[in-house]
């Protein structure tokens, strides 16, 4: 006879699974409400203490921890010793083994929850179990995940066994689940302080992703790459779109995507934006419809935006889709597309069409992880409110120019330091990014622009350390800056500005993107 032990949490599909192994023959065992649930279904169960002989102790923290259990379960079926052994000692071969952990993970995430809430959802047994089974996966098979019960159960059905590297399959996401489980155990308590209160990051820091693809190669072509996913990615991410359409995504198309989908996160409006090696060449909004936000973000800068990365926060209908083949595009990511949409973008062979789904902002505690040489930077995301403004010139912005300062500080937090950034209130116009002084941002941008900059606005991602920038601006027909102010020269800034009548707001944060 085989037997299976099943001691699950999660108690998702855990009667039809039992039922059907036990129709193929398997005993069941099992432990407390696992044993209550199965048995109220008029399962024939064997409860853990009747197969040990010793009863649960402890309300239930010591019921699993016997020989008889780890005895039936590590046994070498192909070794006679240890076969041997277990006949001496009494001991019956356990062939299957069934768990799933407390909600350690999802307890702790709650505000309301305590230390000791925290302390009681951290399952011992049933790690100890599944490593066991896991360690033996050739003579044990180990299901941790109720996902797996068909495909298992419909393999025994057909065959009577697993084979090898089903069992081993099964064994490595056991492996995974226990290493990220003792992960967010040791996260949890190393973020601990004294008197309970938890800091914000932990004192040793244990995170598990998932492989999503290998890629063709990585940066350039001579290195390797691969693209892996957090095991609870946020809602609407890259890690999550679904590609319709195209070649297989680059380790570059990836980094471009998701800086365009996080762009477009920012605007309750309709807006489209064109990303060129991370940064935005074009960007804008509209009151009309995506295909007029594509054609005002596309004219800001023509020759960046051919091979650019498209993003929208809007479904993709056909009128737009029609516009965006206009041009060599590498990529486009939306929350969905229209079929028609669809056929238009497919008309071209190697388009790359990702769907994001319904669009949702991350929260701040969800952090932003940076690898460099012998370690990592780990930060909150940079989810600042945008709109506690101080004027500090006498002249204050106008209605329409407060728009236009907004729509520009939310682009200039998506472009690499140092970053100016011209627009409209519905378009930006120049982008300065990633040189090395602030001046240099200021006149690359200006250069860019394909538009009349009197009238425009500009934002800065930091503060001006001179006021070159502000003269600048000034010389160009710049109204209003917004900047977040903080140098110790920004008397001097204040100053300039007033003597151009620009208005100027500070905002009390900087915006830096390395």
């Amino acid at each position: 006879m085989r037997r299976a032990l099943i001691s699950v949490w999660d108690k998702r599909d855990i009667v039809e699974f039992a039922m059907g192994i036990q129709s193929l023959g398997y005993e069941i065992i099992a432990s407390g409400g696992t044993a209550s649930l199965l048995k109220s279904k008029g399962m024939k169960v064997k409860e853990i203490g009747e197969f040990t002989g010793f009863p649960e102790i402890l309300d239930g923290r010591v019921k699993t921890l016997h020989p008889m259990v780890y005895g039936g379960i590590l046994a070498l079926r192909e070794k006679e010793s240890h076969m041997d052994q277990l006949k001496i000692a009494g001991i019956e071969p356990i062939d299957m083994v069934v768990v799933n952990l407390y909600p350690f993970e999802e307890i702790v995430k709650r505000e309301d929850s305590s230390f000791d809430d925290a302390l009681e959802n951290i399952d011992i047994g049933g790690p100890t179990l599944i490593r066991a089974a896991a360690k033996n996966f050739s003579g044990v098979i180990v299901i941790v995940d109720p996902e797996d019960y068909g495909s298992v159960l419909d393999e025994l059905r057909r065959s009577g066994d697993l084979p090898y590297e089903m069992r081993f399959k099964l064994a490595r996401k056991a492996f995974q689940l226990t290493a990220r489980y003792d992960g967010a155990i040791s996260n949890y308590f190393g973020s601990i302080e004294k008197g309970g209160k938890r800091q914000h990051f932990p004192e040793t820091f244990t995170v598990q992703f998932k492989k999503v693809q290998d890629l063709r190669y990585g940066e350039n072509p001579h290195q390797k790459g691969s693209f892996y996913r957090d095991i609870y990615p946020p809602a609407s991410s890259i890690a999550t779109a679904e590609q319709l359409h195209g070649k297989e995504l680059s380790y570059t198309n990836i980094l471009d995507l998701d800086a365009a989908l996080e762009l477009v996160k920012e605007f309750d409006e309709v807006c489209a934006v064109i990303i060129k090696h991370t940064n935005p060449c074009g960007a804008a909004i509209s009151t009309t419809s995506l295909k007029n936000a594509y054609i005002k973000a596309r004219e800001c800068d023509p020759v960046s935006a051919y091979g650019g990365i498209v993003g929208f926060n809007r479904e993709v209908d056909e009128e737009t889709a029609s516009e965006v083949i206009s041009t060599f595009i590498e990529a486009i990511i939306a929350p969905g597309f229209t079929e028609k949409a669809l056929d238009i973008l497919r008309s071209k062979k190697n388009l790359r069409i990702l769907k994001a789904g319904p669009l949702v902002k991350e929260l701040p505690s969800v952090p932003e992880m940076r690898k460099v040489s012998g370690g990592i930077l780990i930060q909150e995301r940079d989810m600042a409110d945008t709109e506690k403004w101080q004027v500090v010139t006498k002249k204050s912005p106008t209605e329409e120019e407060k728009k236009a300062l907004l729509f520009a500080w939310k682009i200039c937090k998506h472009v690499k330091s140092n970053a100016i950034v011209y627009s409209y209130a519905d378009r930006i116009i120049g982008v300065g990014a990633g040189q090395m002084s602030r001046i240099d941002s200021a006149r690359f941008a200006m250069e860019k622009a394909r538009f009349p900059l009197k009238g425009s606005v500009m934002a800065s991602d930091a503060f001006f350390p001179f006021r070159d920038v502000v003269d600048l601006a000034a010389s160009a027909g710049v109204s209003a800056i917004i900047q977040p102010g903080g140098s110790i020269r920004d008397e001097e800034v204040i100053r300039a500005a007033d003597e151009h009548g620009i208005a100027m707001v500070f905002t009390g944060m900087r915006h830096f993107k390395h």
